[in-house]
């Protein structure tokens, strides 16, 4: 009777283990919302925990079954075969559960954790750049104001391209795994399409900002030219007054 009993635990053992697989490891999961990601985050570490804890049962039934085959060789090593398969089940199913949890609530949802993070760092710098790209539109017609205003947006534009490649990456790996694209597709889009209307409109203030001090220095170089000339001109017809020369002894120009 105790090996019929533990023939039929050794049999439902197996039947729980098969319904586990095909619950949690067979489906062809699809996450459209982040709130079903992190639902199936919490239901795969809970069924991970559950499969855990069916370890006492299954020491419980290996001690019982030795018992039994020291008592009944014959019926314990026919149970001892049947074990075999059961513990070779079970712990083949510990590690699909620990690799698939790892790859879901680590992998995935960091993964997915990580983009927002990127997203929120690159948007920062575009409302930066946006407000950089504003504060040249009204600006006093003076060289300073406008060198100022080219170097500050210089500084923004230098910002590496490093976390855009990484926002690329991290939304294409989830893409492709069939997470949340509908989601991250539009807010792919979205950042995309924001970044390069500020990236060019910010590229031409650039250069509008540099042909502009560009003539303002030219400007500035001829005026401060006249204004030596003209203090030279001063300082000999000063003298030539002082002197008292007669105007027509002097030279033409000064004439």
């Amino acid at each position: 009777e105790k090996a019929v009993n533990l023939k039929k635990d050794l049999a439902e053992m197996q039947e729980w283990m098969t319904q586990a697989e095909e619950e949690y490891l067979e489906k062809d999961f699809e996450y459209k919302s982040p709130e079903e990601l992190e639902n199936a985050v919490e239901e795969m570490k809970r069924a991970k925990e559950d499969v855990l804890q069916k370890e006492v049962r299954v020491k419980i039934l290996k001690d019982n079954i030795k018992m039994l085959a020291t008592k009944v060789p014959s019926s314990g090593q026919d149970l001892a075969t049947e074990l075999n398969v059961v513990l070779e089940n079970y712990q083949l199913l510990c590690m699909l559960f620990y690799l698939e949890h790892t790859v879901l609530g680590h992998e995935v949802w960091s993964c997915w954790i990580e983009l927002l993070q990127y997203l929120d760092l690159e948007t920062a710098w575009l409302n930066n750049l946006e407000e950089r790209v504003q504060m040249t539109g009204n600006l006093p017609d003076k060289l300073d104001a406008v060198n100022d205003a080219l170097e500050s947006l210089e500084s923004v534009l230098r910002h590496p391209a490093d976390n855009r490649t990484q926002i690329r990456e991290l939304g294409q790996t989830l893409i492709d795994g069939g997470i949340l694209d509908d989601i991250i597709s539009e807010k792919l889009e979205a950042f995309n399409a924001r970044y390069e209307e500020l990236s060019h409109l910010a590229v031409s203030r650039q250069i509008t900002l540099e042909q502009q001090l560009q003539t303002m220095r030219e400007t500035d170089h001829m005026l401060q030219v006249l204004q030596e000339s003209l203090g030279e001109l001063d300082r000999q017809l000063t003298s030539y007054l002082t002197d008292r020369i007669d105007a027509f002894q002097m030279p033409k120009e000064a004439q």
